[in-house]
C-alpha cells in the first residue's frame, strides 16, 4: 500500500486531505509541528511526525511513495516566514524526495505564481516564495503535479472544478474543501507528465477538470 506523507497536515486544507485519505482507507503520514492539532483522529493508518519545517524533516519522507505539500505560512505573518516555509520548506521538500525516490510530489500553488509581478503589491512576496518553490520542484527531477487554486473559502464543498482561469476575478475562487476532494484525486491519479494545474470552482467534475 502506497503511504503519503502531507506536509502540512494540521492545516485548513491539509487536515481536510488527511482526514479524506484516512476515510478512503490509505496510509498517511502527517507532518506537523504540533501533533495535538490532529488529536482527533484517530487511524490505525495513520502515523505522526512531529517536526518544525525550519529544521531538517527528511526523516519525515522514510517509506513514503508520494508527498503532498500543503504547508503555509499563513495569511496573518510576514514576508520573513513566507520565505521560510512557502519558499524554503518547500525547495527542502523536493530536495529530500529526490533523495528518497519519491515517486509522485504533488504541490500546493497559488493562482498568480507564474507572474508574480501582475499580482496586487501587498501578496508579491507570496507569490514569489510560490514562484520560486514550484520553479524549484519543476527542476528537481521528480514527478510533479502542481496545483495553483483560485482565492480559497471556507464553503462547503461543491464537488465541481474547472481548470479555465474565469473571466471575472471574483469568480477565481475554490473552497478549501474542494482543493483538499481535487489533491486526493491527483495523489490517486498520478498524470502520466508533470503538470501545472489551475483550479477554480466550476461546473465539470474533477475527473474532467484535470
Amino acid at each position: 500500500m502506497k503511504n503519503t506523507l502531507i506536509i502540512g497536515a494540521s492545516g485548513q486544507i491539509g487536515k481536510q486531505l488527511t482526514k479524506l485519505m484516512l476515510n478512503d482507507g490509505q496510509k498517511v503520514s502527517a507532518l506537523v509541528r504540533d501533533k495535538s492539532k490532529l488529536s482527533d483522529i484517530k487511524d490505525e493508518n495513520l502515523s505522526i511526525v512531529e517536526e518544525d519545517l525550519t529544521n531538517d524533516f527528511s526523516h519525515a519522507l522514510t517509506d513514503c511513495t508520494n508527498v503532498v505539500f500543503a504547508a503555509g505560512s499563513g495569511g496573518g505573518t510576514g514576508a520573513e516566514k513566507t520565505l521560510l516555509i512557502d519558499l524554503w520548506s518547500a525547495c527542502k521538500a523536493a530536495d529530500y524526495a529526490k533523495a528518497h525516490k519519491i515517486k509522485h510530489f504533488v504541490m500546493v500553488s497559488s493562482i498568480g505564481a507564474d507572474a508574480p509581478d501582475e499580482g496586487p503589491q501587498e501578496m508579491q512576496p507570496y507569490l514569489i516564495a510560490k514562484h520560486m518553490a514550484d520553479e524549484h520542484l519543476m527542476r528537481s527531477g521528480l514527478h510533479y503535479s502542481i496545483i495553483r487554486p483560485g482565492a480559497l473559502t471556507d464553503d462547503e464543498a461543491t464537488g465541481r472544478f474547472t481548470s479555465q482561469r474565469p473571466e471575472n476575478d471574483d469568480d477565481a475562487k475554490i473552497t478549501r474543501a474542494d482543493v483538499a476532494h481535487a489533491l486526493m484525486y491527483c495523489v490517486n491519479n498520478p498524470p502520466h507528465e508533470n503538470s501545472v494545474t489551475e483550479l477554480f470552482n466550476g461546473d465539470k467534475k474533477i475527473a474532467e477538470a484535470f
